[in-house]
């Protein structure tokens, strides 16, 4: 086995452990590459079909590009897609910057859709090296209802020893790609040849590195144009990834705090 194949099937361990042991479960889609590939995971996992609802929580401001390739693909791969409006701007912190209150529309829509559906997990397609605040996971992690996350107070995991149980008052989160890295995910991409949004390849000498909402959500300078030049550009790069994303430029600690509030 390659190092891809043993990430591959580590993620298929960890999909597997979770239907098993967790209902209902919900996968979340951000429409974005790594929740893609963690769909494709899903897929290899239980015979070509995802056996659990997957849920994308829709601000109203993505990309036309992105619900174009939601739209197509959901009916492709046969999903059993939610899609339901997240709630309004004037429903999160009004302490929170403006992009990250943008961004924690997300949060009260996952808030919403744990109580609407009797949700008690959901899996998600965070990966460590992405942002600090991220490096702090686990595997498997238990969040409050409400979805608030204790980052001090996070369960050891040894091997491939994972805890599933819920404590009481609470829901897990599962993270089948945790421990892989944007260039793991790229060359997976290339591998399985598995479809992403057109927003990710350049044009006009720019193009998305990571995707969210419209406004808060910027291209980098870029000529790559196919998967081959993204990779040689990523080995290449000392840039952070989430350079494009405006709400990590508000202030130090905002990631973090919309974290620690159940932020995806």
């Amino acid at each position: 086995m390659d190092d891809l194949d043993q990430l591959e099937a580590d993620s298929l361990y960890i999909l597997r452990e979770a239907y098993s042991r967790v209902r209902p479960l919900a996968l979340l889609w951000s429409l974005g590459k790594d929740s893609n590939v963690l769909i494709w995971l899903a897929r290899k996992a239980f015979l070509g079909r995802v056996p659990f609802p997957v849920m994308h929580l829709d601000t109203g401001l993505e990309f036309p590009e992105a619900y174009a390739f939601r739209d197509r693909y959901a009916a492709e791969w046969g999903l059993d897609l939610i899609a339901d409006a997240c709630p309004p701007l004037e429903a999160t912190d009004p302490t929170l910057m403006p992009s990250s209150r943008v961004a924690a529309r997300k949060t009260e829509g996952l808030r919403a859709a744990l109580l609407r559906y009797g949700l008690n997990g959901v899996i998600a397609g965070i990966r460590r090296d992405e942002q600090a605040t991220r490096a702090k996971e686990r595997i498997v992690s238990p969040r409050a209802d409400d979805g608030a996350w204790d980052f001090r107070d996070q369960p050891p995991e040894f091997w491939d020893l994972y805890n599933l149980d819920r404590p009481p008052g609470s829901h897990v989160r599962i993270h089948p790609l945790l421990r892989w890295t944007e260039l793991d995910v790229w060359r997976y991409i290339a591998r399985e040849e598995i479809p992403v949004c057109e927003l990710y390849f350049a044009r006009g000498g720019q193009r998305y590195r990571s995707l969210g909402e419209v406004g808060i959500t910027h291209p980098i300078a870029s000529d790559a144009a196919d998967i081959t030049a993204i990779l040689a550009e990523l080995r290449a790069t000392t840039d952070p990834e989430r350079a494009g994303r405006s709400m990590d430029h508000e202030s130090e600690d905002a990631f973090e705090r919309l974290r620690v509030g159940g932020y995806l």
